[in-house]
């Protein structure tokens, strides 16, 4: 199967992408199955998920072709037995196979897949019950090891209210026999007059925010914004063929699920294990990029903090024959990357074949299907030095390393035929290269909006551009009244090269100078050893006169308390003299205690209202 001629047949001459009304995730899905069936291919193994609960050195369980469409379509048929298309479904579900089962069953049935996570996780019981109390799911996907704690989650709701619970595990391969296509029965085409949709258009999935200061939000993924955004990705990153992805990313996480179901959808390689496993043991990942087959292309994609782990207890202590020769792309996202982490990431593992021009920090978000930007010239990873002062005025002025400059990783250029610009969110006009402000999108991967909030819908995703520039304008060939999506996140242009600075709602402003608290956090992180890495927030609230900056930060793992004292006192010199602002409090706390999202951020805003809360008592 030639996977670049599939890719390439949603594309124009003029290389605009052209998807058909009645194209779905689901039905693409089936189409590349049956044809690699005929061509008698289907029994290859594409899927191996490492299981490392029973084993330190892990238990590999495989599956080909060929029994994942058929454990997809007995999830779909039993799902079709207990509800109807466009029935949300819920997945809660620890990492595993039986969860991209679901996922791609719930959407074979017609119906609308809500991916979270196993209960048995802890510290976000609140914010699940508050998903699936927007989302109302029809029923729960989950397993045999997740069921005992689904179960007692579902507990204490009147048994006629709960959602239908079914282990997708359980369900026997002959369900799917009387699997039937969805969009041919009479209910679906009734569904679709009421709707007013063509089948491209329909709902794929909601990806749930991380709700860290509101209740969460249901990002609504169209397959039209599914689709386009994987064939930009696949064009911006060329990815290569044959093509394997390693991945731990939480499937509850919009780039761990996108990535696994596109992956199973197109039929490539797949290696999987859970957080926790990555967690446990990061040489097991490491491992895992080693190369395996003469041509093969390793991708795997990680947010910032992965690469710290990697470096402290990844590095292969007694292999010698490591191979990451043939890792094309590793992805940094999720957060932001820092120089100190890439750079020493790249340096050890250098001397295993890995190259420079592999690693590429990239941006996306939910409401954009995934991907916004990733680099697409040789020059990458690319670190600049920005001027802190000229940073506080919202102009990114790169200069030579010194200690009043401050380092972004650069993101890349924005994946096409997606249209970025960068927008003063005051006066919604565009700005030019080199001055910050806030980052729009425009394009068919933009979300269609969160489910039931017309009024958070029409402030993110229903933005016009008053005026862009008459010159140079990133905005060009976006119609006039076209709406984008005004992401939250500052960013400035330098060189055609996209660096974000951080969170409009999360920037510092103490005596009329902005401070980027990702800036501070870094500036913390490596003032004392005793700071754990990746484990600091740094947020203002309010004084009597001015803003005060509060500092909280986790001790490291092997470090004690007692030397907490002389850390605060070093952590309060450098931030002085780095920032110019003396911090109001800083606390050291125990590992694991600053707060953060389901995906694994530092949720400032969170950590801030705590803060306050308890001061307030």
């Amino acid at each position: 199967m030639d996977l670049h001629a599939i890719i390439g047949q949603f594309f124009n001459e003029k290389g605009e992408i052209t998807l058909q009304p009645e194209v779905t995730l689901a039905g693409m899905c089936e189409v590349l199955y049956q044809t690699e069936k005929a061509a008698g291919t289907t029994g290859r193994k594409t899927l191996r998920f490492w299981d490392f609960s029973q084993s330190r050195d892990g238990e590999i369980v495989e599956y080909s072709r060929d029994q994942i469409n058929t454990r997809i379509k007995a999830v779909a048929a039993r799902l079709q037995q207990v509800g109807t298309i466009g029935d949300r479904v819920a997945i809660l579900a620890n990492n595993s196979p039986e969860y991209v089962f679901a996922m791609l069953g719930a959407m074979y049935a017609g119906m609308v897949p809500v991916p979270l996570y196993d209960p048995n996780e802890p510290g976000h019981a609140d914010h699940l019950k508050a998903v699936i109390s927007d989302s109302a799911p029809k029923a729960v996907l989950t397993n045999a090891r997740s069921a005992g704690a689904v179960r007692t989650f579902f507990a204490d709701i009147p048994g006629r209210e709960r959602p239908r619970v079914l282990s997708v595990d359980s369900l026997p391969d002959s369900l799917a026999e009387s699997f039937t296509n969805p969009l041919e029965n009479p209910a679906a085409q009734q569904f679709l007059a009421a709707s007013g949709k063509l089948p491209v258009d329909l709902t794929a999935f909601l990806q749930y925010t991380s709700g860290s200061t509101r209740v969460p939000a249901g990002v609504v993924l169209t397959n039209r914004s599914i689709l386009t955004n994987v064939l930009q990705i696949f064009t911006a990153a060329q990815l290569k063929t044959p093509l394997r992805l390693v991945t731990w990313l939480p499937l509850h996480h919009d780039m761990g699920i996108v990535l696994a179901t596109f992956v199973t959808i197109l039929g490539l390689n797949m290696d999987l294990m859970s957080p926790r496993d990555f967690i446990q043991q990061p040489a097991r990942w490491v491992n895992q990029l080693h190369a395996e087959h003469e041509g093969e292309n390793v991708y795997s994609v990680i947010p910032n903090f992965a690469m710290d782990l990697a470096m402290r207890y990844g590095l292969p202590a007694a292999r010698t024959d490591l191979d990451l020769s043939q890792v094309d792309g590793l992805i940094l996202g999720s957060e932001p990357v820092t120089e100190k982490s890439m750079e020493a990431f790249i340096s050890a593992f250098a001397e295993h074949g890995l190259h420079r021009a592999a690693v590429r920090p990239s941006y996306g978000l939910a409401e954009a299907s995934l991907l916004v930007t990733t680099p697409q010239t040789p020059n990458r990873p690319l670190i600049n030095y920005f001027d802190r002062e000229a940073l506080s005025e919202g102009r990114g002025v790169v200069v030579a390393r010194n200690e009043d400059s401050v380092s972004f990783a650069s993101n890349g250029q924005v994946v096409r035929p997606q249209l970025l610009a960068i927008v003063d969110p005051e006066t919604r006009a565009e700005v030019p290269d080199g001055t910050v402000g806030e980052l729009w999108c425009y394009g068919a991967n933009i979300a269609a909006g969160y489910l039931n909030r017309p009024e958070e819908t029409e402030e993110t995703f229903h933005n016009t551009l008053v005026t862009p520039l008459a010159e140079n304008s990133r905005a060009s060939g976006a119609p006039a009244d076209a709406q984008w999506l005004a992401t939250g996140d500052l960013a400035v242009i330098v060189d055609n090269e996209v660096y974000i600075t951080g969170r409009l709602k999360d920037l510092i402003i103490i005596a009329g100078r902005n401070h980027y608290p990702q800036d501070i956090e870094y500036t913390v992180a490596h003032a004392s050893a005793q700071i754990r890495p990746a484990a600091v927030a740094a947020f203002a609230v309010e004084g009597d006169d001015v803003e005060q900056l509060i500092i909280l930060a986790e001790r490291d793992l092997d470090k004690v308390e007692a030397d907490d004292v002389d850390a605060i006192a070093a952590i309060r010199a450098a931030v002085t003299e780095a920032h110019g602002v003396v911090p109001a409090d800083i606390r050291i706390t125990a590992p694991d205690t600053i707060i953060r999202s389901s995906a694994g951020k530092i949720a400032r805003r969170v950590n801030k209202k705590h803060y306050q809360e308890a001061a307030a008592d």
